[in-house]
């Protein structure tokens, strides 16, 4: 699972760890069933289309498709997402397991811009908001010139365990991309949650369909 290497004695992940992701993806597929729902979701708004996943204490990112676009927003595989600071973060914390929030507020939060929420209280009033729109909404939070668009993906319990996202530049956000986005990633995480087995509770439901009649997606 580590192995160090000769000329540096530093040390890396081994050819170990590709065996149990083989072994993972068989038993329990992830990658076969997200990617091709971020590639549609990325060819329907050109822009970067990503989804995560509870590890432990951490948002990690599993899977991206990025924006075919010169000016594009990327991500490194693996990379972890702040709960506190991104789209897909904050959308966890508003529809995940109440211990999430209680665990993100105890820790000290780092502020990746002069937009970043690390006031407790105001972070609260974010994560409600949230909860009544249904999608999280971040611009600039977490990265300067970066506009995240992201939906919860619930596990079999109800709860979220992780999420999907358009990342945008700011400067390229209007009244249509967004909307566009916003419809495209309210279908994308819903499939992603059937195809992973689980399932979206009927408050959630029930609150995607006012969106629709409002006119809002």
């Amino acid at each position: 699972l580590v192995e160090q290497q000769a000329d540096t004695k530093l040390y890396r992940l081994g050819a170990g760890v590709l065996r149990l992701a083989r072994v993972r993806e068989t038993a329990f597929p992830i990658s076969s069933v997200v990617q091709p729902v971020l590639d549609k979701l990325s060819e329907t708004t050109g822009e970067t289309a990503h989804a995560s996943l509870i590890s432990g204490r951490s948002l990690g990112n599993i899977g991206t498709c990025e924006s075919k676009r010169g000016n594009r927003v990327s991500l490194i595989a693996g990379e972890v997402l702040p709960f506190h600071s991104t789209a897909s973060g904050l959308s966890v914390l508003a529809f995940g397991d109440e211990k999430l929030m209680k665990d993100t507020l105890s820790r000290q939060r780092e502020s990746k811009t002069r937009y970043t929420l690390i006031d407790a209280e105001a972070l609260k009033a974010k994560v409600e908001d949230i909860r009544a729109n249904g999608y999280s909404e971040s611009d600039q939070t977490n990265e300067e010139d970066v506009h995240g668009l992201a939906v919860p993906v619930f596990d079999r319990t109800g709860l979220a365990c992780g999420a999907v996202s358009v990342s945008t530049p700011s400067h390229r956000v209007t009244a249509d991309s967004r909307a566009l986005g916003l419809r495209a990633v309210l279908q994308a995480a819903r499939k992603v949650t059937e195809g992973l087995g689980g399932q979206i509770p009927r408050q959630y439901e029930n609150l995607v369909s006012a969106l629709r009649d409002d006119g809002d997606v």
